[in-house]
């Protein structure tokens, strides 16, 4: 075998990564995070279907075919997108207009057909050279690892669009490894349609919405599609992923103003600011900046300004901002910290006096196919503990949120009884404000007097004159409130009559946003399905992974079973079951890994990066080395790697928060990769026992990773990641029962 096939499939790998990120980075921000998991979800399972139609037509299996192969998936990589937003679906009606589902099959199709051309590409490849199995394998995962840091370079350098089209330029160099001589203007061609696409990205890749004022300047990397609306008289605008908003402040940088000059601020913590001779505080999500004013306003010593997204800081210190805020973030008293906010404030004890915290969401920056549904660490039960030990002896925690903030209680009271401390219910209050439709949380590391209460978000103003009503400790008249309730009779006493779930979330299972209920999944309320649904009831999300659970179980699994109707050789059952549950067990282990890494890396673009680019390459390098590690060795070490990662890793990973980031990756790195190299064997093992039937195996494994990356979702939103990490093992058992039996391989 030609070296040129190796490169091939790291080339069409490098591709086929690419695609998925920049996929989901673009669908999220355009069609809301849900919708671009059901849509993505859907459209990996072209991979695997590739490779079934290479077993069930023989014809095609001719390496002749191999350049028209590799150019059709360019093709589709490169027309998939702007075909997805000129059909212009509203997902809303997704359940209620048969026009919308009709354009929905076809977005499915259209973003599949890469991933059908490259799974054709690759089991073809696999198919002809199956003895050199270890060797492919381990290119083809090595390639997919190169990929994830070559989009995240590319969005963060060019722009998520642009990157969308140049990430088909690796499968143009594998076109020319193979082209005859009548192919080979096709790489020059495809160069320029990626030329001409890129010079229109902008404009190809933007789903038609009415904006709430002109859109003056738009910035879209591998963290969040940021877009800045034309300045108002005293404020300028910021969207995030057309889902969040954050304010700027117009100021002139002059502190020293008359009190009629000051800005006036709904939630007025001067009171609490004042308690402190040199205040310490810290904003969760700083955004726009406009939180960082009140602070700096009333005088306090330091100021931290902790956001996630990069640009949103750039725009402020020495961007478009700078100017119009006052540079205020060039104010000596501010720190500007670019860092997921619970990894920042959790490696301090007694230090802060506030933490402050405005309608900050959860939800994932990047994400990929199922990865779409993940979230951060901002509310979980070890979360409140993280901040309560990070304020200062009188120290305060001031939350305000649209929906969290019921389901908060319950963690705020768990983790201050974890603490030790006594009367945990006088250690916090809740607001109403009807107004603003939000609730507001302040969590005091002393205990509360009814006057403290009265004037905790008021400054000198009585609580009865302000926009807010106290939910707890509530008067008589709101004495049933869901909230006060919670907070005084435990959420279990409550959840029967709440519209949302109320259940608390902790580090094993932080998915606040996912408030659905099923018994709130009503025929009437499918007409029209908000995309942020789950926020106030409806089971949106585990509704979409059902979805993906029937097209999965009831098409493409048995399309899997059809090559044992045709003639020829065919795949025992064991062999098939193999396949299968590795396919599962990879991706589940895959996906609770990037998962679990956010918290003690941050950012979750640097927790995806690391994570994948481990785990992928540790395989590929397994892989290669998969013939010389007997099949008892690899999978003992799979399975006691996975229970060290269930229960002792957590351990190890919390003891170390206190790390630099680049520490932090760096020891990432150190606890997967023995993992990733056991992980990368059980593939190959296989491959060389089935010879040509390679493709086949690739087929079955493909669909089983589909279905573990959405099963597993509904396992870790009600058990947790460890009980999914324990499932990712014990289908891996499962696969070493299955390997062990050799007579039923031959």
């Amino acid at each position: 075998m030609t070296r040129s096939r190796f490169y091939i499939i790291a080339l069409l790998s490098m591709t086929l990564m690419g695609l998925e990120l920049t996929w989901t980075r673009i669908f999220s921000a355009e069609f809301f995070y849900t919708f671009a998991f059901l849509v993505l979800s859907l459209a990996v399972l072209g991979l695997g279907l590739g490779a079934l139609t290479l077993r069930l037509f023989p014809a095609l299996a001719n390496e002749k075919h191999l350049p028209v192969l590799l150019a059709l998936t360019t093709l589709c990589t490169l027309l998939g997108p702007p075909a997805v937003f000129l059909l212009d679906v509203n997902f809303s009606l997704l359940f209620s207009d048969w026009i919308v589902v009709g354009k929905f099959v076809v977005v499915v199709f259209a973003l599949s057909s890469a991933y059908f051309c490259g799974g054709l590409a690759l089991a073809l490849i696999f198919r002809h050279y199956n003895k050199e199995m270890p060797r492919l394998y381990m290119a083809d995962l090595v390639g997919a690892g190169i990929g994830v840091v070559l989009v995240i370079v590319l969005m963060n350098t060019v722009g998520t669009p642009q990157a969308t089209f140049l990430i088909a330029l690796p499968t143009i160099v594998a076109i020319t490894l193979c082209s005859r001589t009548w192919l080979k203007t096709l790489p020059l061609l495809l160069l320029l349609l990626v030329v001409v696409l890129m010079s229109r990205a902008e404009h190809l890749l933007q789903a038609k919405r009415e904006e709430r004022a002109p859109v003056i300047h738009t910035h879209w990397d591998a963290m969040a599609k940021v877009k800045l609306y034309q300045a108002e008289d005293t404020y300028q605008m910021i969207n995030i992923d057309n889902v969040a908003h954050t304010s700027a402040y117009k100021f002139d940088g002059n502190w020293d103003m008359p009190d009629s000059l000051k800005f006036e601020f709904p939630i007025n913590l001067s009171r609490l600011i004042s308690e402190f001779d040199s205040c310490r505080y810290v904003i969760i999500g700083a955004g726009g900046g406009g939180d960082v004013v009140q602070p700096l306003q009333e005088n306090a010593a330091e100021v931290y300004a902790v956001e996630v997204i990069p640009y949103l800081n750039k725009m402020l210190y020495d961007g478009l901002l700078t100017d119009f805020t006052g540079r205020i973030y060039q104010d000596p008293r501010v720190r500007v910290v670019t860092e997921d906010a619970r990894a920042f404030i959790r490696r301090y004890n007694n230090f802060f006096d506030i933490i402050y915290s405005s309608s900050s969401n959860t939800f994932a920056a990047l994400a990929s196919g199922a990865f779409a549904l993940a979230e951060n660490y901002l509310f979980t039960t070890e979360a409140f503990g993280d901040y309560w030990d990070a304020l200062s002896a009188n120290g305060y925690m001031v939350l305000e949120h649209q929906v969290y903030v019921p389901r908060i209680i319950s963690q705020v009271k768990e983790a201050l009884i974890r603490r030790g401390v006594n009367d945990v219910n006088a250690h916090f209050a809740v607001y109403d404000w009807p107004q603003a439709r939000r609730n507001i949380l302040v969590l005091s590391k002393r205990p509360l007097s009814q006057d403290k209460i009265n004037h905790l978000i008021t400054g000198d103003a009585n609580l009865s004159a302000s926009p807010f009503q106290l939910l707890y400790p509530a008067p008589d008249s709101l004495e049933h409130h869901l909230v006060n309730r919670i907070a005084l009779d435990g959420w279990r006493a409550a959840s029967d009559s709440a519209k949302t779930d109320i259940s608390p979330c902790t580090d094993n299972r932080p998915f606040i946003a996912q408030m659905g209920l099923w018994k709130n999944l009503q025929v009437n309320k499918l007409e029209k399905v908000i995309p942020y649904s789950d926020l106030y009831g409806f089971p949106l999300s585990k509704m979409l992974i059902v979805i993906i659970l029937i097209v999965v179980l009831l098409l493409v699994l048995p399309l899997n079973l059809l090559p044992y109707f045709y003639k020829g050789q065919k795949l025992k059952a064991i062999p098939w079951l193999y396949f299968f549950s590795i396919g599962m067990a990879f991706m589940i282990v895959e996906i609770v890994l990037i998962q679990k890494y956010t918290l003690f890396i941050g950012p979750p673009v640097y927790s995806i990066t690391t994570v994948l680019l481990t785990l992928l390459s540790a395989s590929g390098l397994g892989s290669r080395f998969s013939i010389k590690v007997p099949d008892n060795l690899a999978f003992i070490a799979i399975a006691m790697w996975l229970l060290g990662d269930i229960f002792l890793f957590s351990y190890v990973t919390s003891a170390l928060v206190h790390l630099s980031q680049l520490a932090r990756i760096l020891f990432t790195v150190v606890l997967i990769f023995p993992l990733g190299f056991f992980m990368g064997m059980p593939f190959p093992k296989a491959a060389l026992r089935v010879g040509a039937l390679v493709d086949w195996g690739f087929a079955v494994n493909s669909a089983a990773a589909v279905l573990g990356s959405t099963t597993i979702m509904l396992v870790a939103f009600a058990n947790g990641f460890r009980a999914a990490l324990l499932i990712g093992a014990l289908f891996y058992l499962l696969a070493w029962i299955l390997l062990s039996r050799t007579a039923a391989w031959k």
